[in-house]
């Protein structure tokens, strides 16, 4: 594949929700070890590893991926400062499991409701803003590729076990949203490619006991082990430079079928 076919992640600006922690601090991280400058959203604020990082190379923004206004000022500040977006990295989500019919009756409506919003609402939110300003971006490219988005899914969305009826809904929305959107935004130079990551050794993980980590450990078929951030980012580096990749859900699970 000739080099000028490949997106040069180099110097390019890219959007990275969930910024803050797991799998998106580890996409901040290997962009900007590549040479790109990042614009990282999260509703906490910076870390100490972030706010270390050089300011010609990061701008944080603290702030709801399902407040429109908020993601808008976000984008808005962060290409004023690095110029428009090649790329978003959709990362910010929530887990919540529970019964549709437990103890105390049956699941919350409301917490079902918040999952969607989050992870659904949300990833488009960050998706339609972004994809505004890699739209109004020139290019160079042989193919007049202008950007990447990638969203993150999980096998959750295929192999969803009990009582993760709102967060397998969500994430197989995202993942039923990816084809579409690839096709629509073709036309600008710009495609979509979801991630279904099986289990990562993030916050979220590294909180679950030992009863919910080992079986999953055990229904792994190889590498006997949750995967790491660093790993997903890698994922995400190959999406962007390899520009056949477009319109599809890549699973990143170790062979795990939950």
């Amino acid at each position: 594949m000739g080099k000028g076919n490949t997106m040069q992640i180099s110097e390019k600006t890219i959007l990275v929700s969930g910024a803050s922690s797991g799998l998106g601090g580890a996409c901040v991280r290997r962009m900007i070890g590549l040479g790109a400058r990042v614009i990282g959203i999260d509703r906490s604020p910076a870390s100490n590893e972030l706010t270390a990082l050089p300011s010609n190379q990061y701008w944080h923004g603290q702030s709801d991926v399902t407040d429109e206004q908020s993601i808008r000022d976000v984008i808005g500040h962060g290409t004023a400062r690095f110029g428009a977006l090649s790329g978003a990295i959709a990362c910010a989500g929530v887990l919540h499991g529970e019964r549709l019919l437990g103890r105390d009756g049956p699941a919350s409506l409301e917490a079902f409701r918040r999952v969607l919003d989050i992870n659904v609402g949300g990833t488009f939110n960050v998706v339609r803003l972004a994809s505004e300003s890699i739209a109004s971006r020139e290019t160079t490219q042989p193919d007049g590729e202008r950007g990447v988005i990638i969203m993150t899914s999980s096998i959750a969305a295929f192999d969803g076990q009990i009582g993760q009826a709102a967060y397998a809904a969500s994430k197989g929305a995202v993942a039923a949203m990816t084809l579409p959107l690839a096709r629509e935004l073709g036309r600008f130079g710009i495609r979509v490619v979801s991630i279904a990551p099986g289990v990562f050794e993030t916050p979220m993980m590294q909180a679950a006991s030992e009863k919910v980590r080992q079986p999953l450990l055990e229904d792994s078929v190889f590498p006997k082990r949750f995967g790491y951030p660093e790993e997903f980012a890698a994922m995400v580096q190959q999406i962007f430079e390899n520009p056949m990749l477009n319109g599809t859900v890549l699973r990143l699970d170790a062979g795990l079928r939950m």
